[in-house]
């Protein structure tokens, strides 16, 4: 099939060079996401003005948990293959974690408490698209306010990106991980099916 969009060719783009460099995976080539959108300026560095990876309120852990999370729930087989591959080993996320991600929730055993409340956040803030004043007194008891305010970017952002991963139907890099590796059997854009009681 196709691409959707071409991704942009070698050499890139003198406005692309520098940071798709910085992006690039220890495994050498840019990812398709990044030089698919390098084909427009504008919404190239758009897109990577409103990245969240440097060091912010959360941990590297909790960060890759929420994306991991939401582009699962999303249905991203390609964004969630690209984080789990890049950062499960270094944020020490467990293969039963991982599986987790997508079709477990909150109440599966292999998460800590404060993992468990942030899984759940992730799943209240996907489905409603906000917090309930509940929600956000259990969100205190372990995040800061600003910690929570960059969980809810954080869930926006990744929603995002699994649009563009999904709507541009990009094919899978060759050493990132899939849904069924962990056993997982999301592959559609309906996410898990997690009770939000």
């Amino acid at each position: 099939m196709a691409a959707r969009i071409e991704p942009a060719p070698k050499p890139y783009p003198d406005y692309a060079q520098e940071p798709l460099g910085r992006l690039m995976p220890p495994e050498g080539d840019s990812l398709v996401l990044f030089t698919t959108l390098a084909t427009d300026r504008r919404l190239f560095e758009r897109f990577l003005g409103g990245g969240l990876l440097d060091r912010g309120h959360l941990t590297l852990r909790q960060r890759e948990i929420v994306i991991d999370r939401i582009t699962a729930r999303c249905g991203s087989e390609y964004e969630w293959g690209v984080h789990v591959s890049l950062f499960a080993e270094k944020t020490g996320l467990t293969d039963e974690q991982i599986a987790s991600t997508c079709d477990g929730g909150p109440e599966d055993d292999c998460w800590t408490e404060e993992e468990a409340c942030l899984v759940g956040l992730c799943d209240r803030i996907d489905a409603d698209c906000t917090l309930t004043d509940a929600d956000w007194r259990d969100g205190l008891r372990y995040y800061t306010p600003h910690a929570i305010l960059e969980i809810l970017m954080l869930c926006g952002f990744y929603r995002m990106v699994s649009y563009l991963t999904n709507g541009l139907d990009l094919p899978h890099e060759a050493w990132a991980a899939r849904f069924t590796h962990y056993g997982a059997g999301r592959t559609g854009a309906n996410g898990p099916a997690v009770p939000l009681s």
